[in-house]
């Protein structure tokens, strides 16, 4: 069985905001699920562009959306993680908190790029894990992008206020 891949709201937009999701449709064709949390999130009225892109994503089929519902393990791990924390633990953000209760109970991998948030669950829930750096690093290995298109990806995502890990993708690369 191919493992599905719960997006949050960060590493699916890194794709979207410099219109390279091309990329993520050709790495995960009929794998990209985005909790019904984050698509609410990029659904946003004053980003029509991104609302746009995503409604044609999920009305073609390349992406899929999934929502939490109430009492369910699903459901009982998101709330404790977006709503309610045990004490004292962080209220973490509700995509975040959807995409890794969603892994966890149907055995995907969470991609998100917010490791303060959610490395802890990542550990304690034994979950797989990309980031925008490993999914452009994947790119490169099967040969969909070469460094230097890697570099103008990565400079435009930090364009669009993207958090990345390196100055380029070349100093990424050179990091792992």
């Amino acid at each position: 069985m191919t493992e599905q891949l719960f997006f949050d709201t960060d590493c699916i937009s890194s794709f979207l905001w410099v219109k390279q999701e091309n990329i993520l449709l050709r790495l995960y064709p009929g794998r990209i699920v985005l909790p019904q949390e984050v698509y609410d999130e990029l659904s946003n009225p004053s980003i029509p562009h991104i609302k746009g892109k995503i409604a044609v994503l999920r009305s073609n089929g390349d992406i899929s959306t999934q929502q939490i519902l109430i009492n369910t393990e699903a459901y009982r791990l998101y709330h404790a993680m977006a709503i309610t924390p045990p004490k004292g633990e962080k209220v973490i953000g509700k995509g975040e908190a959807a995409a890794l209760a969603l892994a966890k109970v149907y055995g995907g991998i969470i991609a998100s790029n917010n490791l303060k948030d959610v490395r802890k669950y990542i550990e304690k829930y034994r979950l797989k894990h990309i980031t925008t750096g490993d999914i452009l690093v994947s790119a490169l290995n099967t040969g969909l992008i070469d460094e230097n298109t890697g570099n103008r990806i990565w400079i435009d995502m930090i364009s669009k206020r993207r958090l990345l890990p390196a100055a380029s993708f070349s100093d990424y690369l050179r990091a792992i």
